[in-house]
């Protein structure tokens, strides 16, 4: 596989998302020694409560996203992934702060992550199609 600029911002933003991950991780942990939750309690106060849920969510779509932006710059182009992954990225950021100021105010940011998201497997598929047509498979 030739390096390319795109590959680089994807490689960039898988690494921006891992430790936005693990941030959000951390965070949960925080909050879990703070307010007295001892493992293996998944719940007690309502800021635990809501840091656990973000950061299963986040998890939740984690997986998803890095095969769909991996796959969709592979198969079809590293710069329009990266430009969907980036578009992720700040959907979520902007859940998180959604979710962290009042629940209801997680959807634009789900709605957009989703979109990105969406548009990451739409173009993979694409892609796959054209090199199948292009390779005889």
């Amino acid at each position: 596989m030739k390096i390319t600029p795109g590959l680089i911002w994807i490689g960039w933003i898988t690494l921006v998302t891992l430790v936005f991950y693990l941030s959000l991780a951390m965070h949960t942990a925080i909050l879990r020694g703070r307010h007295k939750v001892m493992a293996p309690a998944a719940a007690g106060h309502p800021d635990f409560d809501l840091a656990t849920r973000i950061h299963a969510n986040t998890l939740e779509y984690l997986v998803p996203f890095l095969v769909a932006l991996w796959m969709c710059a592979v198969f079809y182009e590293p710069l329009p992934a990266a430009i969907l992954g980036i578009v992720w990225l700040f959907g979520r950021v902007i859940y998180v702060f959604g979710y962290w100021s009042a629940p209801p105010r997680r959807q634009p940011g789900f709605i957009l992550a989703m979109f990105a998201l969406i548009l990451l497997l739409i173009l993979t598929g694409y892609g796959l199609f054209r090199m199948g047509l292009v390779m005889g498979v």
